[in-house]
């Protein structure tokens, strides 16, 4: 009997938690949305100098707070998980545990505030924004659509090196040293700021021939820029079409699992058939 009431406990929880159809789970997911950009934002506070001098011990008591705060949410989302190592694991659990580590190292090791290190450290708490990924159902969609077109942007990408490295020693035999080309790479770096539209200025063509070169790779940049995007957008519209009704794995709490799944894609866990 007491292990059922467990189950049960659990199971509630995991729903009010992890799933956003119920109204319990919607106030869950604003709430915590609110928190962590309450919480970014007295980070950010605390970096302004004249903030901190006047307000420092607020915001001090407002930062472990809002720890305490995510350190109950990361205990009860290991908590209601049937593989809690797996959540730890995953993408978001190390960034809840990014979210709240840095503020309890400061407070074991106070003689190490000054050092760098510790400073680094507390730009850690950064991560809490990462977290409202998690409760946009969009960002599901983005994340799928990238992943989906990465071979793509891939073999683009390599195409742009090789366009760049070509670009980049025709300059520097164009131009040559006299015009500041003093080397491929250079020749390079100019040739990536030109193509991606940038245009720093710092290193320009002289010679007719070379400025020639350079209003064509202008102009192709232009079409450069545009291939990613229609790529992603190709891949977003077409998920858009799959889109169905999706679920959250219970035993990793992976998204994006659409109705027919069968197993996770994140751990491997079986899914119970719940089409009869």
């Amino acid at each position: 009997m007491s292990e059922s009431r467990t189950e049960g406990w659990r199971q509630r929880w995991y729903v009010i938690i992890f799933e956003a159809d119920t109204p319990a789970g919607k106030a869950f997911d604003v709430a915590l949305i609110l928190a962590i950009l309450t919480s970014v934002v007295v980070v950010m506070l605390e970096s302004v100098a004249s903030i901190r001098e006047q307000h420092g011990e607020a915001l001090y008591l407002a930062e472990w707070g809002f720890t305490i705060l995510f350190t109950l949410e990361y205990l009860a989302r290991l908590s209601c998980t049937r593989r809690p190592l797996r959540y730890a694991r995953s993408f978001f659990g190390v960034v809840d545990l990014l979210a709240i580590l840095p503020t309890y190292l400061i407070a074991l090791f106070p003689a190490a505030r000054y050092l760098m290190v510790v400073r680094v450290l507390r730009l850690l708490r950064a991560f809490r924004v990462l977290k409202l990924a998690a409760y946009v159902r969009e960002s599901d969609l983005l994340m799928r659509s990238l992943r989906a077109s990465r071979r793509k942007i891939t073999v683009f990408l390599f195409a742009i090196f090789a366009l760049t490295l070509i670009l980049g020693s025709l300059m520097y035999l164009i131009e040559g040293e006299e015009h500041g080309f003093d080397s491929i790479p250079r020749g390079v770096y100019w040739a990536i700021v030109t193509l991606t539209t940038v245009g720093y200025g710092d290193i320009s063509p002289e010679t007719p021939l070379g400025q020639f070169v350079a209003a064509l790779v202008m102009i192709m940049g232009y079409g450069v820029i545009a291939v990613p995007t229609g790529i992603v957008s190709a891949e977003m519209a077409l998920a858009a079409t799959q889109e169905g009704k999706r679920f959250v794995c219970g035993a990793c709490g992976v998204g994006s699992h659409v109705s027919a799944a069968r197993f996770c894609h994140g751990c491997g866990a079986g899914f119970e058939d719940t089409s009869e």
